[in-house]
């Protein structure tokens, strides 16, 4: 018995084009204010300094790749957005309703903030064809 699968909408090129736009912020962005710090950095470079920094390096990474291959690579732009969602549910909002952000916080919070950019250039319809509505792949 043959199962109808949803097809994903096509992306059409300017839309592509619109979604390589978020890579380019997301990996260039990285690039200029991350890799300087993998390069140059205090030593001895504190753990979970190192740890994030890395991540961050190999995010960048892969967003250029997203470049390439912008469909392929969307996993990157919805781990991306989910992270930075979670951490202003979790962390800044929790703050700022207490009236507790600091000066770091605040800074932070306005970094992650450049999610709206993301959140704009993902193709929704797409990512809920593909990844929600057709079925997932066999377990065996």
């Amino acid at each position: 018995m043959s199962q109808q699968l949803l097809e994903a909408p096509a992306l059409s090129l300017p839309r592509l084009h619109v979604l390589r736009l978020g890579y380019l912020i997301l990996g260039g962005g990285l690039v200029v204010y991350k890799w300087p710090l993998l390069f140059h950095h205090e030593h001895p470079w504190p753990l979970m300094d190192s740890v994030v920094e890395c991540m961050l390096v190999a995010m960048s990474l892969l967003a250029l790749l997203g470049l390439r291959y912008p469909v392929k690579m969307l996993p990157i732009l919805l781990f991306e957005v989910a992270w930075k969602l979670i951490w202003l549910a979790a962390v800044a909002l929790p703050l700022w309703l207490h009236h507790e952000m600091d000066p770091a916080a605040r800074e932070l919070a306005g970094e992650v903030l450049w999610v709206v950019v993301i959140l704009a250039v993902i193709p929704w319809r797409y990512v809920c064809t593909d990844y929600l509505s057709r079925p997932g792949d066999r377990w065996r």
